[in-house]
This record gives structure tokens, C-alpha cells and sequence, in this order.
């Protein structure tokens, strides 16, 4: 969920640890007394864009005294501690219910309910001409929704995007992908950020969150190679100045261009072309873009996000924290210095309570504005 955070690390383990808690409410009434004894283990998937959070509940029906739940039920879900309290983790719609046995128990299973039916409803329309701002606007007002956009992505202009069979969220998935951002639902809103610029549900920047390697429990650090990849290759078809082309970003940052023009008869065509990465280790876009500045955007975003794979981290925390979320950016400490030189952004957050205790675990990757710092994990040596 998009929320504030506080900048804070859990306190230090003590000989008397303060126990985990959570809260379930359906339609404002609190029913979490009908779990007690029951829980054997609650889950929160805590997913980046448009995949679906998801909350699974398992509880014992040894005695088969559990109603079941009706499908499309909305649960709210708070957790914490009970020193210090509850975090508000959103509401969820119950879409899935399992009873297996013996020994007999209910699972739950419920979705995000931010995500509307209307936003995954296939539609048919064109934007020409229209701002980034003005089509995600269009779309959160369709869908009740209020919008919250980067500033420097809401002014930028789109030649021509069509909507052909395809949901709200799958165009607004896409049109992310072409712009190196994130498109998401969250209490209420629809936000269009950039990758790794966290933003609360009213556009404020929220602060960088500081992990320590005494809070974790495990961790993974990983240094993939790029996906075998050199550079992304776009196509275009500019109708209007009857040019086709195709864009490469590579590895230095240049952009090599292919570019025929003319199309009538007498007209000559005229070909530009420039040094290209090895074409066996290109990643060709499949979408064929409006215009050359389309294509060149979309292939440069789709190369930062392989950048950004190059390294990865993930951590199991002993003491789950709650208060945090996907595009949260972090910095983490106590690992080895590639490692904590290195901004991190959260993509992926999954909050697990049982009667062994309430820990989280987190999904890390580079953040967009620490690009640079690949390079120095790819120079630097990783052994112990």
C-alpha cells in the first residue's frame, strides 16, 4: 500500500519480545475474535503495479464450526505489534475459499478490491495527440478514481495509443513499460510514477527506509548477468512524415538509428545507419511506435530496466515491519560494501504471521537513480 513510513528500525531483541497482532473487519465491524485459536497462518502479497495484492488466511476447523465465507465478501486487514499498534494493509475482496482435511481447514484466499471490474474490462479507443497526464486523468475519472502523476512524466506527449481489446490496466501496464514507470491502484488512487520515486497517495516523496543486517533473518544477494542483452531495438512507423524506422539503445547510451524515407514513386529513399550493438544480443521490441521519439523512449526504458536487474536482493526480516511497501526506496547496512553503497528500491513485500511469530520479507533491486552503481558492482569483486 502507498503510506507514509517512518524512517525507524525495530527495537533490539530483549528477553521478553512484544507479540505480533493483527486486525480483520467486515463492513466496519471488527471480527477478529472469530480467528482467535483458529489462525494457523495469514499471508499478505504485497505486489508492484497492477498484479493483484493478495491476502491468504488458513484456519483451523478441527470441530467443522467455521461458516464459510461468501465469494466477493470485503475484509480489511491491519498489522503490527502490540507495542506498537496497527498498520492499515488495505481491503480485500474474498474470491477464492478452499476446505480440505483432515485435519480440517479453511482457506481464504482475497484480492486487492482496489482493483475495479471496469479496470480489467477490454475496451476499444485511440488517444492522439494527448498528454501522458491527460490519458491517465481519462482513465482514473472513468474509473472513480483520483490520479496522481509524476510531474515530469504528466506533460509529455503521446503521438497516437490505441486501446484495441485490451483492459484499462493492461494500457496503462503498457504505457508504463514505455516510460520506465509504474502504474498502480492504491486507496483509491491511481498512481503514474517513475520506477523507484516512491510517492504517498497524495504525491508527497516519501523517505528512504534503512534496513540493518541485525533486523534480518536471511538475505540473498544476487549479480545476474544483463539477460545476455547489449542494447533494445524499437521499430516506428511515422505515418504523417511517411518514415519508418528503428531505434537501438545500447550499452554507452548512444542511439543508433535506421531511418527510410519517401514512399510515392520519384521519391528516393534514403537510409541513415549507425554503429549497432551485436545483433544477436539485441532485445527487439515487439510494439511498432507512432514516431521515432516513442520508439527511442520506450527502448531507453526498457534498457534501464535491465540494468536494473543486473543485481537483486532479498531479505526475510525476523521482526516483520508492517509499515512497509512496494517503491519504497532503501539503503541497507552491515553487508558488504557493494551491497550497502548501493540504492535499492522495494518491489516486492510478503507479510507472513503464525504462531511462530510475524516476520517480512522483501524483494530489492536497483533504483533507477543508482544506475551507475552497476558498473562498480561489476568491477568490484563479490567473493567473501
Amino acid at each position: 500500500m502507498i503510506r507514509s513510513v517512518a524512517n525507524t528500525e525495530p527495537r533490539e531483541t530483549t528477553g521478553r519480545e512484544p507479540k505480533p497482532i493483527y486486525r480483520l473487519t467486515h463492513n466496519g465491524k471488527n471480527i477478529t475474535a472469530r480467528f482467535q485459536g483458529r489462525l494457523m497462518s495469514l499471508t499478505l502479497t504485497d505486489n508492484r503495479g497492477f498484479e493483484a495484492d493478495q491476502l491468504d488466511i488458513e484456519l483451523d476447523d478441527h470441530d467443522g464450526m467455521l461458516d464459510l465465507p461468501e465469494k466477493g465478501t470485503r475484509l480489511s486487514l491491519a498489522l503490527g505489534w502490540a507495542d506498537t499498534g496497527v498498520v492499515d494493509k488495505g481491503t480485500y475482496k474474498v474470491d477464492e475459499i478452499e476446505h480440505s482435511g483432515p485435519p480440517d481447514q479453511l482457506t481464504i484466499r482475497a484480492r486487492s478490491a482496489d482493483l475495479g471490474s471496469d479496470l480489467t474490462t477490454r475496451k476499444e479507443r485511440s488517444f492522439r495527440d494527448r498528454t501522458v497526464g491527460a490519458v491517465v486523468r481519462a482513465i482514473a475519472s472513468k474509473n472513480e478514481l483520483a490520479a496522481v502523476i509524476a510531474q515530469q512524466l504528466a506533460d509529455l506527449v503521446i503521438d497516437h495509443l490505441d486501446q484495441t481489446g485490451e483492459s484499462d490496466a493492461n494500457l496503462l501496464t503498457r504505457l508504463a513499460k514505455d516510460y520506465d514507470a509504474v502504474a498502480t491502484v492504491k486507496q483509491g488512487k491511481l498512481l503514474f510514477i517513475k520506477a523507484g520515486e516512491a510517492l504517498c497517495a497524495s504525491g508527497i516523496p516519501l523517505p528512504v527506509v534503512t534496513i540493518t543486517r541485525a533486523s534480518g533473518d536471511k538475505h540473498t544477494f544476487n549479480i545476474a548477468d544483463r539477460e545476455n542483452y547489449n542494447g533494445v531495438k524499437a521499430s516506428y512507423q511515422d505515418t504523417r512524415s511517411a518514415k519508418k524506422g528503428e531505434v537501438v539503445i545500447d550499452a554507452s547510451n548512444a542511439v543508433a538509428v535506421r531511418e527510410k524515407a519517401g514512399s510515392g514513386k520519384g521519391k528516393k529513399k534514403k537510409e541513415t545507419v549507425t554503429s549497432y550493438p551485436n545483433p544477436d544480443n539485441v532485445k527487439v521490441l515487439r510494439h511498432t511506435y507512432a514516431s521515432r521519439a516513442n520508439a527511442e523512449r520506450a527502448a531507453r526504458a526498457e534498457w534501464q530496466r535491465i540494468q536494473r536487474g543486473v543485481a537483486t536482493f532479498s531479505i526475510t526480516l525476523a521482526r516483520g515491519r508492517p509499515e512497509l511497501f512496494p517503491e519504497l526506496p532503501a539503503v541497507v547496512r552491515g553487508w558488504k560494501p557493494q551491497i550497502d553503497s548501493t540504492g535499492w528500491i522495494v518491489t516486492k513485500v510478503t507479510h507472513n504471521l503464525t504462531g511462530n511469530g510475524y516476520t517480512t520479507a522483501l524483494e530489492l533491486e536497483i533504483r533507477p537513480a543508482d544506475l551507475d552503481n552497476e558498473e562498480r558492482l561489476d568491477r568490484r569483486s563479490v567473493s567473501p
